[in-house]
């Protein structure tokens, strides 16, 4: 295996895990006008929490509202591989999924019903992973896969009764994250934070955010640029 592929193998990981858990959530509010989650933990000290049967029906019903969307990202994460991207996200149910990162380089996570593509445009390599067995347990669940699944693969908190705020933890020993934490206004999602493995953090906060538009099919499909390694997984 070449230096190169080395490097690019080493930054497809780094890429996957700051999207699904490391990044999808990796991942946080300026012009969306919410607090964050410490700050809304603050101002509820005195609420109490829903019991979890009540706080996974009422992020089911959340989740079950949003058939697609699509946002503006600004991600950060905090920890051994500290950084900021920015970019764009389109969902849309079932388990389509696309996360594009302009700044600071270019990069692009397309996930459908069976497969996920992971392109990094300056290495020209293009990774394919089967879908299942990558999001699953992963933060992607939460807002392409199937919302009356989510608590077979989480258990799910509601911190204070009166604010929608959750915070879920993931079942499966195998799961990249600690926990992560997902807060809305207004039916939208707004901000998810990430405790990985790595003992890292990253937050995401979306703005522009519009809920149930009309996507494309196209979205959702990638085809390597002629040239580009093709990596299977």
């Amino acid at each position: 295996m070449t230096l190169l592929t080395k490097q690019s193998n080493k930054q497809a990981t780094t890429i996957k895990q700051k999207l699904m858990g490391g990044a999808l959530v990796g991942v946080l509010m300026t012009t969306l006008g919410v607090a964050a989650p410490m700050v809304a933990l603050t101002q509820s000290a005195t609420a109490a929490p829903a019991d979890n049967l009540t706080a996974a029906k009422r992020l089911n019903q959340l989740l079950t509202n949003t058939k697609s969307i699509t946002a503006n990202f600004s991600q950060t994460t905090k920890g051994a591989n500290s950084g900021t991207f920015t970019g764009k996200m389109s969902v849309q149910r079932p388990n389509n999924f696309r996360w594009e990162t302009k700044s600071p380089s270019e990069q692009l996570i397309v996930a459908n019903g069976s497969s996920m593509w992971i392109y990094d445009k300056d290495l020209e390599q293009a990774t394919k992973q089967n879908v299942d067995s990558q999001v699953g347990n992963t933060p992607a669940l939460l807002l392409s896969g199937d919302p009356s699944k989510i608590d077979k693969n989480f258990k799910i908190t509601q911190p204070y009764a009166n604010k929608n705020y959750y915070v879920l933890y993931p079942k499966s020993d195998s799961a990249s994250f600690k926990n992560l934490s997902i807060s809305f206004s207004g039916g939208k999602p707004v901000m998810m934070v990430l405790n990985d493995s790595l003992g890292q953090t990253t937050s995401i906060k979306f703005s522009g955010i519009k809920l149930n538009p009309s996507i494309s099919s196209s979205q959702f499909k990638f085809t390597p640029p002629k040239g580009v390694d093709v990596i299977n997984q």
